[in-house]
């Protein structure tokens, strides 16, 4: 597995389990996290060993967003069977999907910041495995996906849930507070494909697993996702599907939420008002 990232200060990276190097040093013309998403699709990203650079331990590192400005982010409700039974809520037969705008991104460490009472009383934060567009496509074949995807991610995704209740037409609103997505410090890029539906995600709360479940469960798999959408539309570098989590954890302020995904890597967020 390789990975892709950006430090707080905004240096592209390139590492592996070893550790990372500058993104430059392994391809010199390549300027930027962007630039290297098509490269991660069509497995040629080089390797971070064979850089001239001395490698960089992850632990000394400070990450910011893998990516300065992500591209269309959307989001798959009820994509677990179990977790839509928890909402009383009928399985759907296509992907449950929504758009949540750009300004509800934060980086990896947070915070999340709750609105205020008078706005929502309930918020709830899901893990979720995401998946990040690395090609320009249309209309791809399900069984072509991983030729147009640059790597995946783990990702906290929240919901003002009373605000939903009130009126199921309220889903936007109520997913679109500032922070109310929190994306991780990196994206994993395998080194071939990779067997998704093995892997676990998990929510927690202050170090609690509040719900857990295996991609394999999921009522529309990721390179199910990807593809129907692309039907719909044109899909860009940059683009995210959060894929659905397997359950959400009402959190208040002094929460500490971590999002892990098996294989993949984890997120962490203290919460605020």
């Amino acid at each position: 597995m390789k990975y892709l990232a950006r430090t707080i200060e905004g240096t592209p990276l390139l590492g592996d389990d070893e550790g990372f190097v500058p993104l430059g040093s392994v391809h010199p013309d390549v300027g930027s996290v962007r630039e290297a998403l098509p490269r991660a699709a069509a497995g040629t990203l080089g390797d971070p060993g064979a850089a001239p650079a001395t490698r960089i331990d992850r632990d000394t590192l400070r990450f910011g967003p893998p990516l300065a400005r992500f591209g269309k982010l959307w989001g798959i409700g009820l994509n677990y069977a179990e977790h839509a039974g928890d909402l009383d809520e009928q399985r759907p037969d296509e992907p449950a999907s929504f758009l949540k705008p750009n300004s509800a991104l934060a980086g990896p460490g947070g915070p999340i910041r709750l609105p205020p009472t008078e706005r929502s009383e309930r918020v709830t934060a899901e893990a979720e495995l995401a998946v990040l567009m690395g090609r320009e496509c249309r209309g791809v074949d399900e069984g072509d996906v991983d030729d147009v995807v640059a790597g995946f991610l783990p990702v906290i995704d929240m919901t003002a849930e009373d605000v939903l209740q009130r009126n199921p037409r309220f889903l936007t609103r109520s997913k679109s507070f500032d922070t109310f997505l929190v994306v991780g410090p990196t994206v994993a890029v395998p080194d071939g494909s990779i067997d998704l539906d093995g892997l676990t995600v998990q929510t927690r709360v202050d170090g609690a697993v509040e719900a857990e479940n295996e991609v394999a469960n999921m009522l529309h798999p990721p390179r199910e996702i990807v593809a129907f959408h692309s039907d719909v539309m044109t899909l860009r570098p940059g683009d995210l599907f959060s894929t659905g989590t397997p359950g959400a954890a009402p959190i208040e302020p002094g929460d500490e939420v971590r999002a892990t995904v098996e294989s993949i890597g984890d997120v962490t967020a203290p919460v605020t008002r």
